[in-house]
């Protein structure tokens, strides 16, 4: 039973799929959707294997990309609610036992010698001094730091531990600047390439990722 501490949950489609969150987490963005799509249409052309999502806040674009797609899935965050909106949301879809739910940080969420061919990420993209412009999102869920990247380069750094030799991944950012201002910080630091970035207005951008070669 809700509580009157409890904020009210609230639900959307996404998708094929309903999701359920509250004011804890953030509201999924329905153009995000393209993001999973984008995923379903690369595990077509990658090694059978688990999905992995980083910063999969309320689960929608990770389930969703898992639906599609048929495979297992690891669905990442550091936040408490999240998690339980995202194993919750997983039950919902019928998708309980086809996903892990693993609440840990970024940079600490792999199991011994884990190697996933397909990897989403969501990393909070909005810089520090911005996110007072955003006073209905949680603060957790929206702040990359300085430059809007902390949480990104993390991201880079745990795929670049973890992608498979012929796996794919797919990063969110905030613009094609940030992707720019991204790609010239992998050099020297990851194994990656970005190697397409597609854009969505000024809602946000898609980069794809792979090993060199």
């Amino acid at each position: 039973m809700r509580t009157s501490q409890t904020p009210a949950a609230r639900q959307l489609t996404f998708g094929d799929l309903t999701i359920v969150y509250d004011e804890r987490v953030l509201e999924p963005r329905p153009w995000t959707a393209a993001q999973s799509a984008w995923a379903a249409e690369l595990a077509l052309a990658v090694p059978p294997g688990r999905l992995l999502e980083l910063c999969t806040g309320a689960g929608h674009i990770g389930l969703l990309a898992i639906a599609s797609t048929g495979r297992d899935g690891v669905l990442v965050d550091i936040d408490a609610v999240a998690c339980d909106f995202a194993a919750g949301n997983a039950a919902v879809a019928g998708l309980a036992e086809r996903v892990e739910v693993r609440r840990r940080p970024v940079d600490d969420c792999l199991d011994a010698d884990e190697v996933f061919p397909l990897v989403i990420a969501d990393p909070p993209w909005v810089p520090a001094v911005h996110t007072d412009r955003f006073p209905e999102d949680p603060l957790v869920a929206i702040d990359g730091g300085d430059d809007g990247l902390a949480l990104a380069r993390a991201c880079l750094l745990t795929i670049d531990r973890c992608l498979h030799s012929d796996g794919l991944a797919v990063l969110q950012l905030g613009s094609v600047a940030q992707a720019d201002d991204l790609g010239d910080w992998m050099v020297g630091e990851v194994d990656l390439i970005a190697s397409e970035v597609r854009a969505f207005g000024k809602r946000g951008v898609l980069v794809l990722l792979r090993r060199p070669g």
